[in-house]
């Protein structure tokens, strides 16, 4: 697996952007093939990483837009080196399984509310 001396791509995208600018990582987990196919729900949970609860929230909302897809907290911006490393073994079982898959935190309950959400 490749690395970046930041930990993930998302705090290299931090540390090399402008002062101000805000950074969360999302979408992993979520294949272009299933949001390319629009006759299909997608029913899928979105790994949120990020450094500020309000970047978080303000990202799962424009996500949410997208029918079937619900965001999941998963705390601070470093956390984004595990969820950016999921991608690599999510391609190997979708191409061993012959096709995208959706994925869900079966323990999540179904409405998640970002008031009890810790970061």
């Amino acid at each position: 697996m490749l690395g970046v001396w930041q930990g993930s791509a998302a705090q290299q995208a931090l540390e090399m952007a402008p002062s101000g600018v805000r950074v969360v990582s999302a979408l992993h987990t979520v294949s272009a093939a299933s949001l390319a196919d629009l006759g299909h729900p997608l029913e899928q949970d979105v790994l949120l990483c990020g450094d500020s609860r309000a970047d978080k929230r303000e990202a799962a909302s424009l996500i949410e837009r997208v029918d079937g897809l619900r965001c999941v907290d998963c705390g601070g911006l470093e956390m984004a080196r595990i969820t950016e490393s999921l991608t690599a073994l999510l391609i190997s079982v979708n191409t061993r399984l012959q096709g995208p898959r959706a994925y869900a935190l079966q323990a999540c309950p179904t409405r998640l509310e970002w008031g009890w959400v810790r970061t």
